[in-house]
């Protein structure tokens, strides 16, 4: 496999943002921890990212990552509106925010996909309603660009 090309992947489900850190007490000390809810879909990104990878070693350049973000439509969803989200007609406006679902894909492939999340210099994503939930992540090396 060239070291330009893209790896992609989708993770299934309800899209999920990075949560923000909590802070729990242990004895008279304080101490920071990330939601479990965070790191377990976290572990299904790394998950499908590491079956994408197929043994290819990590990216060490700058990178593209394109996200495809699907949200699930609501049950209470009349079927005009449904058909109008599934054409596309309707935005899709549901939590959690974009940047927040990029946040937990790009800490997930730490590692895994490349060395660490600094090298996504590009991105682009689109959210839409569909059928079926889940995020499409492409993650696409540039060429031509230096560290």
């Amino acid at each position: 496999m060239s070291d330009f090309a893209p790896i992609e992947f989708i993770v299934p489900g309800e899209p999920q943002g990075k949560g923000r850190p909590r802070i729990g007490r242990v004895g008279a000390h304080a101490r920071m921890f990330t939601p479990q809810k965070t790191v377990a879909y976290e572990g299904l990104v790394a998950l499908a990212a590491q079956t994408a990878m197929q043994g290819r070693e990590l990216i060490t350049g700058p990178v593209l990552i394109e996200l495809r973000i699907l949200h699930g439509m609501p049950q209470s969803m009349s079927k005009k509106r449904r058909a109008m989200a599934l054409a596309g007609e309707l935005a899709c406006t549901k939590k959690p925010d974009a940047d927040n679902v990029l946040k937990a894909v790009c800490d997930a492939c730490n590692g895994v996909v490349w060395k660490d999340d600094v090298q996504a210099t590009d991105g682009i994503f689109r959210r839409r309603w569909s059928e079926t939930p889940g995020v499409h992540v492409r993650i696409v090396p540039l060429r031509g660009m230096q560290q």
